[in-house]
Order: structure tokens, then sequence, then C-alpha cells
């Protein structure tokens, strides 16, 4: 029994992407660990909610960039197949103009639609999450598309390809099983995990932009609560600054751990959540 424990533990910290998913959810049980101990209750239901908040935005991201990525992406290889000139350039164009757009701005704009259309009460809810998300992917599905392409291309130089389609094996089949699951699927989840930490990336410095007031015709609290927002309270900023105050006075570190607990961890899981994703996205 020892053996096998011993055993799944080296398997896990064998290979980089496995170990550093580990670290982080040993690291996130053991600051709810301490915030449940000594994070006052509205503090803590608030950071729960944006942490949650944030990863379910997150993850509807990724769901409906691969979705979009892969339509699009078939989409293009049709065009390109059946030398329809008008579709393949009027698609590429669309993803150029996309492209063009820097995420952050096209993300805060987006945003800022959104929450203008829930302050009129077109949008609640789940719809508001999933508007959110669908924004996002607009501005990140292109990475996907540049993969899966690129994999197509690639695959359709070797011979297994022309060997495929002379013995009548339908081509979608030879694309979409064949060469993006067969051959290209960890390729693309690896891609997928790094969507992942860009949406959060993204959805909290958009957050936090707008909380903090540079758009005034927006009101942060048509938005769902998320870490981003969190950071922007004036209880976070304050938790933050209490940093400087005790670099030049050590003696107050220990309480920084107690009494700044809602700033420092919301800070503390953006940063730490990032840094995690994207050795796990290397690995």
């Amino acid at each position: 029994m020892k053996t096998d424990s011993n055993q799944i533990l080296n398997s896990l910290i064998r290979t980089k992407d496995r170990l550093w998913t580990l670290i982080w959810f040993s690291v996130v049980a053991l600051l709810a660990l301490w915030d449940v101990l000594f994070l006052n209750k509205p503090a803590f239901k608030k950071v729960s909610t944006g942490f949650v908040s944030t990863f379910a935005i997150s993850l509807l991201v990724v769901v409906i960039t691969l979705l979009l990525g892969w339509v699009l992406t078939i989409g293009l290889h049709y065009f390109s197949q059946r030398k329809n000139r008008a579709g393949y350039i009027g698609l590429t164009f669309f993803l150029n103009l996309i492209r063009s757009v820097p995420q952050i701005v096209g993300i805060l704009f987006s945003y800022i639609g959104i929450a203008a259309l829930v302050d009129k009460g077109l949008l609640s809810g789940p719809v508001s999450f999933i508007a959110l998300a669908f924004c996002t992917s607009i501005f990140i599905v292109t990475e996907v598309i540049d993969l899966m392409r690129e994999r197509i291309d690639h695959f359709k130089k070797l011979d297994f390809y022309n060997a495929m389609r002379v013995c009548g094996i339908p081509e979608s089949r030879i694309i979409n099983f064949d060469i993006l699951w067969k051959n290209s699927r960890i390729h693309i989840f690896n891609k997928l995990i790094s969507v992942f930490g860009s949406a959060i990336f993204l959805q909290c410095s958009v957050d936090f932009i707008i909380s903090v007031g540079l758009s005034t015709d927006v009101n942060p609290v048509s938005l769902p609560v998320t870490l981003g927002s969190l950071l922007a309270k004036i209880d976070s900023k304050q938790d933050i600054l209490a940093i400087g105050n005790a670099i030049f006075h050590p003696g107050y570190i220990p309480q920084l751990f107690m009494q700044n607990l809602q700033g420092l961890t919301v800070a503390f899981l953006i940063v730490f959540s990032l840094f995690c994703i994207n050795n796990i996205s290397n690995g």
C-alpha cells in the first residue's frame, strides 16, 4: 500500500504540469483554511464569490474559445479547399480585424457594453456570465485558430494525409479525428490552459480598470464580483498599502496575515494562480 502511494506521488512530481497543479491546489487549500480562521465572514464571502466567479467565467472562456476556434478553423480550411475566395477573404479579414484590436481594449469596451445592458435589465444572471465569456473569447480565439491551422498544414505535408485520401477516407474525418484529435489534442489542451490563464489576467485587469472608475458611465455593481473588482475596493487597497508600512516597521509583519487578509488574499490568488497556470501550460 505504501509502495502504491509512493508511486502515485512520484508520478505527480515527475511531470512539471502535474507538480504545479498539485502545488496550486495545496496552497489554495491552505490559504482557504487560513482565511476561514482569521478573515471575517463578510470578507471571506466576498473573496469566495470573486474567486468562483473569476474561475467560472474563465472556464466558460476556454469552452467557447475551443468551440469557436474549431468552427472558424474548419471554415477557413473548407473555403481554401473549395477555392471559395470570397468566403476565405471575408473570414480572414474578420480575424485580422480582431487581431488589430488590443485584447484588453476590446474586452474593456465589451464589458462596458454588457454592464450597460445589465443596467437596462436586458441581461441578468447566468446570461451575463456567458456574455462576458463570449466577448473575452472573441479576442483570444485567434491563438487557437493559429495553432489548429498550423497542425493541419503540418500533417497535410506528410504522406499519411494523401494515403488516407487515396483510400477514400472523408477529409472531414482526417482533419477532425486523425489530425486535430488523434495527433494534436495535447497541443490544443496546453493552448487551452494558456487561454485559461489569459482569461483570468484580462478579466481581472478589465474589472480593476472599471472598478477604479476609468469608465464613469458604468456601474461596477452591474458586473459579477471578481478578483479584479475586489482588488479595486478600498479595503483591499488599504490592505496592500499596509505592505509598505510593514517594510519600514518590521514588527507589523505578523499582523499583515491577520488584519489585512482580504487584499493580500485577493492579490496572492491572482498572482499565484497566473504563475502556476504559466508553469502548467509550459509543462
